[in-house]
């Protein structure tokens, strides 16, 4: 099959992060310090991008201003004509830091935030960044830098959707981005916890769109559904290696954040092979393109090519192989995982989910309440 140039690069400086957030959807083995790229095999990397027809760069995490040479990788993207994204927590965004960042030529931040309130944030977070967010919002207005908000929304916050919005609007978001919990990586150790009811999600997905009427033009609102709730998957990033490519902090190539949980799978480095080949020609990338891997329901089901069968690593993390329909399909022979889930959280006591917290340097977890579940 014929095969699309990737629209954006996902660059993950890093795995390091001072926040603590229980829905981290990074791998459960994190990345250490010292398998990182270097600042020359990232400069390297964004000059292949360019060269294979990569238009947008988003530099993330963890958190990529623990990266001195963030400034210099964004003047590198910016001199090979590459949009330049930067997602952070706002943390160690200093006046300075800032400054050096839109000189080097950043297009625009996005800033996340975890609640509508301090208290329940930083509690979400296992840290304290509320404050430091504003502050964070305050200085990418000040800047003139387009800023961009995210929000992942979950049990725990779900109820302050409105007080959300309005808060991203007070802090000056030109864009906010709610993205319902997605369950991978450490969010699956807490996907009971995380859950929503399915009238807590109605109740916020109508406030959603009253927001959308109220606000028009001025901000733009996106809702990212959650899937767990719905009778089809959508098609995730477009479809397997047809979009974009993530390239993680030790060099691996994925076809999608989450797809190093495929444990099926080998991953090509950018160390050993260039970044058009691996796009090209790699086994990872050929895996789930087309649909001659696909297993029945979906082989032969007229939805195939609006969903192209869903997520392959939400497959692989319920089935156990990633080949199968996305348990979140009616027609899936594992959708019972997501109903019993759902049920269950149906079911759940209010003020009962406890949170494992990701930890900084490790994969180890400390069990914490949640203040608002």
């Amino acid at each position: 099959m014929s095969v699309s140039l990737p629209y954006a690069l996902t660059a993950e400086l890093t795995h390091r992060c001072p926040l603590h957030c229980p829905y981290c959807s990074n791998p459960i083995e994190l990345q250490k310090r010292e398998n990182e790229l270097s600042t020359e095999q990232w400069l390297h990397v964004l000059e292949q991008a360019s060269d294979l027809g990569v238009a947008q760069v988003h530099f993330t995490g963890g958190e990529p201003l623990l990266r001195p040479d963030l400034e210099r990788l964004v003047h590198r993207a910016r001199e090979a004509g590459l949009y330049g994204n930067l997602i952070t927590s706002g943390v160690g965004l200093t006046d300075e830091r800032i400054s050096k960042l839109s000189e080097a030529g950043i297009d625009s931040i996005q800033l996340s935030v975890q609640a509508a309130a301090a208290e329940l944030a930083d509690s979400i977070a296992g840290f304290r960044a509320f404050e430091t967010k504003k502050q964070a919002a305050e200085r990418i207005r000040e800047s003139g830098l387009p800023l961009h908000m995210n929000v992942v929304l979950h049990r725990a916050n779900l109820h302050q959707i409105e007080q959300i919005i309005e808060l991203c609007a007070d802090w000056g978001a030109q864009r906010l981005e709610l993205a319902n919990a997605q369950y991978y990586g450490w969010a699956l150790r807490n996907v009971n916890q995380l859950l929503p009811r399915r009238m807590q999600l109605l109740e916020a997905e109508a406030a959603f769109v009253r927001a959308r009427e109220r606000f028009g033009n001025r901000m733009e609102l996106v809702w990212i559904i959650p899937d767990y709730f719905e009778d089809y998957p959508k098609p995730c990033m477009g479809g397997w290696g047809r979009l974009s490519l993530t390239v993680a902090p030790d060099g691996r190539v994925l076809p999608c954040t989450a797809a190093s949980e495929i444990k099926s799978l080998t991953f090509e480095n950018v160390k050993d092979r260039e970044l058009s080949w691996i796009w090209h020609e790699s086994p990872s990338f050929q895996a789930y393109r087309g649909y001659d891997w696909m297993m029945e329901p979906c082989r032969s089901c007229e939805r195939r090519e609006l969903d192209y069968g869903g997520c392959r690593c939400q497959a692989f993390l319920l089935s156990g192989d990633a080949r199968a329909a996305d348990p979140v399909c009616i027609h899936s022979p594992h959708r019972d995982i997501i109903a019993k889930r759902a049920n269950s959280t149906e079911q759940s006591k209010i003020g009962e989910p406890v949170f494992v917290y990701r930890g900084i340097s490790s994969d180890q977890g400390a069990e914490a309440t949640i203040l608002g579940s």
